[in-house]
């Protein structure tokens, strides 16, 4: 196994400019496929991810163009994918196989869709479940409840409301919003339970929106997609730094010196910005601009007591920090770590207990106890999860090295974080 160590420092300093957001990357290359008229996509991010979601397109029959670093040009499809038979690999692409599932169930066409064995760990039932009383034709050739997955052509019915839950995974009900334009008939859906990861919604809904489809919501409790729903090229679009990335260097500037990230400001539409808020509670001292972030140390971090459920992605980075606190932290309502890449509230209880941490964990919280001392030459695993590899590089700052395996896992959102890290430290 490749391993990466980093040596013990005590100061970041620099400005980074951030790779774009995976969620909104993955969201604007579907509807660009699904439009009508070519979109020009800037400032793409370039990861694992994303290399899923336009092979999948290309294999569907979109036309695609790379015409300069980081932009792509997507002839859109109208909504009628021109493959009606495919078979699809999606890697661990939550991003991407849970919209294209739900966009090829109403795509009247025959696919199979499958992943690496964690994506096969990965529930998706919900989804699967609401798609069927849309009348989807839908079954698993695996476990029931999770990928892979077949689908057939469906008997689409709309006349009663799609009820699915919120509690799992917002990408369900994002897939869910995505695809019902295709029907071009009326469709409401009802949200059972919270709903959780709410800002990953807005970011669905505001990208809808320009593609042409404004979706009707009465609260978080349901969504009503209007009849003859058509997706129009916005023409061009650009897709912002990503929040979710822009939280370990923020950290590592409330930690350990000055660091300023460009490509997202204050009015971002991803509720990973909020981790900035989260930051200045712990003691970081925040400014924003219009499109970029700085961070500078804090005169010392503070505990945090916080309900993680608007900045799921971003909150595993507070847990690094709290291991720079004097006292008890507590991440709450973060149950939907438990279905990401890896188990991440197990994985990270077991990693900072590595660097001496104190932790207590629960279904849906982790209870972090910094040790005195930071234990040094830990080899931190990291479970094939890029998020693992990117937080525990931020424990180098703490004066101690540290050794990350799998580092090339960082490569499903930000290919060159290591590279980018080293230079606020050098």
């Amino acid at each position: 196994m490749e391993q990466l160590t980093l040596a013990a420092s005590s100061q970041a300093q620099g400005t980074i400019t951030l790779p774009g957001s995976k969620s909104i990357s993955n969201r604007t290359l579907l509807l660009a496929a699904l439009s009508n008229g070519t979109t020009e996509i800037r400032d793409l991010l370039a990861s694992d991810d994303t290399s899923r979601m336009l092979e999948a397109l290309q294999i569907l029959g979109v036309k695609l163009d790379n015409f300069a670093e980081n932009a792509w040009r997507v002839t859109g499809c109208g909504g009628n994918f021109p493959n009606k038979n495919a078979d699809l690999f999606l890697g661990n692409a939550g991003t991407a196989f849970r919209p294209l599932t739900a966009a090829l169930a109403f795509s009247s066409g025959n696919y199979v869709l499958s992943g690496v064995p964690r994506m096969h760990e990965r529930p998706i039932g919900d989804l699967v479940d609401a798609l069927k009383q849309a009348g989807a034709d839908i079954q698993y050739l695996g476990n029931d409840g999770f990928p892979p997955l077949k689908i057939a052509q469906p008997q689409i019915d709309l006349s009663k409301p799609i009820k699915i839950r919120g509690d799992v995974s917002s990408q369900f009900l994002t897939a869910l919003l995505m695809a019902l334009p295709l029907t071009t008939q009326q469709a409401t859906i009802q949200v059972v339970g919270e709903l959780i990861s709410k800002p990953y919604i807005e970011i669905t809904l505001n990208l809808m929106a320009k593609f042409g489809v404004q979706v009707e919501r009465n609260g978080w409790q349901s969504f009503i997609i209007p009849a003859n729903s058509h997706y129009i090229s916005p023409k061009e679009i650009f897709v912002e730094g990503d929040a979710s990335s822009a939280s370990y260097f923020l950290a590592a500037g409330a930690i350990a010196g000055n660091v300023t990230v460009a490509g997202l400001g204050k009015d971002s539409i991803q509720g990973d910005v909020r981790f900035a808020d989260a930051l200045a509670l712990m003691g970081g001292n925040i400014n924003y601009g219009d499109n970029h972030i700085t961070a500078t140390k804090a005169a010392n971090i503070k505990t945090i007591d916080i309900d993680c459920n608007h900045i799921p992605d971003a909150a595993m980075t507070l847990a690094i920090v709290a291991l720079f606190a004097k006292g008890t932290s507590i991440l709450r309502n973060i149950a939907s770590w438990r279905v990401k890449e890896t188990d991440r509230i197990s994985a990270m209880a077991t990693e900072l207990r590595k660097v001496g941490a104190i932790v207590e964990e629960g279904a849906d919280y982790i209870k972090i106890t910094p040790p005195a001392q930071l234990t040094p030459n830990a080899v931190i695993d990291t479970y094939d999860d890029h998020r693992m590899a990117m937080c525990f590089s931020l424990v180098s700052l703490g004066g101690v090295p540290i050794t990350i395996n799998d580092p090339n896992c960082v490569a499903k959102t930000f290919p060159n974080y290591f590279a980018e890290f080293k230079k606020l430290i050098a």
